[in-house]
């Protein structure tokens, strides 16, 4: 068995080579076997005042925002823990307590 590097990202130890990349079954994390990172990651998402967000932090909602496909509204207040970044136009994934799961804008969003 060869020794492949560990996640930069995550330290596991599970990764595996993919053509001229090695990938983390853990993270998602991609990086380069010549060891040059692109750092794609790097991409800052903010929420309405400007605050720099991480996966992880807990913010709250600052418009009431209508659930599309159902009657159901999220309301002005509303904490969302656990945040999780993503690409797209919807940035944030997430869970809703009385909702469940939903993607949301960061513009509609305050950090803690």
């Amino acid at each position: 068995m060869s020794a492949l590097p560990n996640c930069p990202k995550c330290s596991s130890e599970y990764s595996y080579q993919d053509g001229a990349q090695y990938v983390c079954p853990e993270c998602a994390n991609e990086w380069s076997m010549d060891g040059s990172d692109d750092d794609t990651d790097s991409k800052e998402i903010r929420d309405s005042n400007g605050n720099l967000l991480q996966n992880g932090d807990t913010v709250t909602v600052i418009k009431d925002l209508k659930v599309k496909g159902s009657s159901l509204v999220v309301k002005v207040g509303t904490k969302v823990k656990g945040i999780r970044l993503v690409d797209g136009d919807h940035d944030i994934d997430c869970k809703i307590s009385g909702v469940g799961a939903m993607k949301l804008k960061s513009k509609f969003v305050k950090k803690q």
